[in-house]
C-alpha cells in the first residue's frame, strides 16, 4: 500500500504481521528503549524498525540502530531521511536520500471511526464541513479518521524540520477524494527548506485492507 502513494526516489516497505520473537533483531540501544514496553509495544517497535532497515538496505546501507528522540521521531543514518507508521496489523517506513526528499512523513490507521469527541479535537470548521459533505454523499472511507491520518503525516514532516510541536489546529487540511491527494495549509509560519520558507504540505493518500494510509514527502534541494 505505501508504495503506491510514494514517489520513485522514496523506498517504502510495509508488513502486515509482527516478526517472530527470534527474527527481530534489535539491537542493544534499541532493547533499551523498550526494555520496560509490554510486549504489543515491543512487537511493534521491532517490526516498523524491521522494515526500515530492509529499506536503508535498499540503499547500500548496513543496519544500525534506530533510536527514537523524547518526542518519538526516528534518527536516521546521515544523509537520510525518513518516516515509520504502525497500527494493528499494519507497519510501515519510507526512506529517501536527504537530496532527494526535506522531510519526509507517512501514517496509517484503522479505517473506522474516530472514537467519540475527537474529531471536534482535531478538526478546524472547514475540515467538518468537507467531512460531513463527504459522509453525506454515501459509503467510502472513514473521512474522520483520514482527517487524523493526514494531520499525523502533516505532523511527521514538520518535526524534523522544526524541532517544535504543532498542533492540529494549526495545518488547515482539504482532500481531493478522485485523485486521493490532499494539501495541508500551515496556520503558522513553517520551515525552511531550501531557502525557501513552505506555508504548506501536498500529499497523497490510499485506502484498503482495513486501513487508510497517508504520505507527505517534501523535495530535496
Amino acid at each position: 500500500m505505501i508504495e503506491e502513494i510514494l514517489p520513485a526516489a522514496v523506498v517504502g516497505v510495509e508488513t502486515f504481521a509482527d516478526l517472530p520473537d527470534d527474527e527481530r533483531g534489535l539491537f542493544p540501544e534499541e532493547e533499551a528503549v523498550v526494555a520496560r514496553a509490554v510486549p504489543k509495544r515491543r512487537r511493534e517497535f521491532a517490526a516498523v524498525r524491521s522494515c526500515a532497515r530492509r529499506a536503508l538496505g535498499r540503499f547500500g546501507l548496513a543496519p544500525v540502530p534506530l533510536i527514537p528522540t523524547p518526542r518519538g521521531a526516528p534518527q536516521w543514518p546521515e544523509g537520510m531521511v525518513g518516516s515509520m507508521t504502525h497500527c494493528d496489523g499494519y507497519r510501515a517506513a519510507a526512506v529517501a536520500r536527504a537530496g532527494d526528499a526535506a522531510s519526509i512523513g507517512i501514517d496509517a490507521e484503522p479505517d473506522g471511526p474516530l472514537p467519540e469527541g475527537v474529531l471536534d479535537i482535531i478538526a478546524l470548521p472547514s475540515e467538518l464541513r468537507w467531512i460531513h459533505a463527504r459522509a453525506a454523499a454515501g459509503p467510502g472511507v472513514h473521512w474522520d479518521r483520514l482527517l487524523f491520518s493526514m494531520k499525523e503525516s502533516v505532523f511527521k514532516t514538520w518535526y524534523p524540520l522544526t524541532g517544535r510541536e504543532l498542533d492540529f489546529s494549526e495545518a488547515e487540511i482539504d482532500v481531493d477524494p478522485d485523485a486521493r491527494t490532499f494539501s495541508a495549509r500551515l496556520l503558522v509560519p513553517g520551515p525552511v527548506v531550501a531557502g525557501r520558507r513552505m506555508d504548506g504540505f501536498s500529499g497523497r493518500w490510499t485506502a484498503g485492507a482495513g486501513l487508510v494510509v497517508t504520505a507527505i514527502v517534501l523535495p530535496g534541494s
